[in-house]
């Protein structure tokens, strides 16, 4: 009997509802071809359409859905919903996780054509947790953790390290400084680390660690940090790959995942079908190794890069002239030429 995944589809804002389209035109190809199992889809609103459907940015009946899902894939919220959607889906679903691979491949934009990171960013508490006040004339945003949620965050680097087979991974901080916070983190960064003794450990001050992504990547391998200061590093790796177009993640949970592009809503580009839809081709690759469909991530991930070397399909970010539709199109081409019904090598 063929499994079942249930898969909620959230477009979204601005360019959102572009790399969602080419994303689901190789989701229907995956369906298409795979003899081991079905997606079911069920698309839902956020951000700018729910506002008008429903009078608000996060309608219940999306909150509902996700529950209902085994995994969703996203495409991007604008302002001014952006933080109001992105805290619903991440805190609301315990989502504490943000895996960001910085990942350069083959015949783009790179500048570190090597690079290959795994940025693990602390998705729910942090700065970004929202708190603070305003006192007269004194402005404050609290930086915020849990000995609960530092635990569960670096070990779970270290769990991700482990299962896929990284050599290392990086605390970054500014213990020094942030004594309440950085300081008993790194503490406790190098305990749990003592569990682990096949993987290195290190830890670098966040202006060091942005410095060598750029200048010496192949020095890291996962690195993690804090919410705000994840936020950055991943843009700052996304610059030497290429750019935002080529950066997907996921916030994962105990239980739940959701995935999208790193990049956000870009108005000005919406519905032209201009973009480049590969950070969220990537991000439905992620899905699949989230869902343990390995056999099926690995032929994403070899059709888009089969179309990059090629080079006769490419968006105007590298030199093309190429729609969203017309590579995502291509991608699936390749899909179509080579993928192989061979349940010996997926996972299950």
């Amino acid at each position: 009997m063929k499994r079942k995944y249930n898969i909620g589809i959230i477009p979204g804002d601005g360019i959102g509802r572009d790399v969602m389209r080419g994303a689901v035109m190789v989701l229907d190809t995956i369906n298409e071809l795979t003899d081991e199992f079905n997606l079911d889809f069920l698309k839902m609103d956020i951000g700018e359409m729910a506002v008008k459907k429903f009078n608000t940015p996060f309608p219940e009946e999306t909150r509902k859905g996700i529950a209902r899902m085994d995994t969703v894939l996203f495409g991007a919220v604008g302002s001014p919903y952006d933080f109001t959607v992105l805290t619903e889906i991440r805190s609301g679903f315990n989502l504490y996780a943000n895996v960001r691979p910085i990942q350069a491949l083959p015949d783009t934009n790179a500048i570190q054509p090597k690079a290959d990171i795994i940025l693990v960013r602390e998705n729910t508490e942090g700065l970004y947790t929202g708190v603070g006040y305003i006192d007269r004339n004194h402005h404050v945003n609290l930086r915020i953790f849990t000995t609960k949620g530092m635990e569960r965050i670096l070990r779970f680097c270290f769990n991700l390290a482990a299962a896929k087979g990284r050599r290392k991974v990086t605390f970054t901080h500014k213990a020094s400084v942030l004594k309440y916070t950085d300081a008993p983190m790194k503490k406790m960064f190098y305990e749990i680390a003592a569990e682990y003794p096949d993987i290195e450990s290190e830890d670098a001050e966040i202006d060091a660690c942005a410095m060598r992504i750029i200048m010496k990547p192949e020095t890291l391998d996962v690195v993690f940090a804090e919410n705000a200061n994840g936020d950055i590093l991943s843009d700052v790796g996304g610059g030497i790959i290429g750019g935002m177009g080529f950066t997907p993640s996921g916030n994962i949970g105990d239980s739940m995942a959701v995935f999208e592009p790193v990049h956000g809503s870009a108005p000005k580009h919406a519905d032209k079908n201009i973009v480049n839809p590969t950070a969220t081709i990537m991000a439905a690759k992620m899905m699949f190794d989230y869902l343990n469909e390995t056999h099926t991530a690995l032929r994403i991930e070899e059709a888009l890069k089969a179309v990059l070397v090629e080079g006769k399909v490419r968006t105007y970010d590298i030199g093309g002239r190429s729609s969203t539709s017309e590579f995502a199109a291509a991608v699936c081409d390749k899909m179509r030429r080579n993928w192989t019904r061979s349940t010996s090598e997926s996972s299950h």
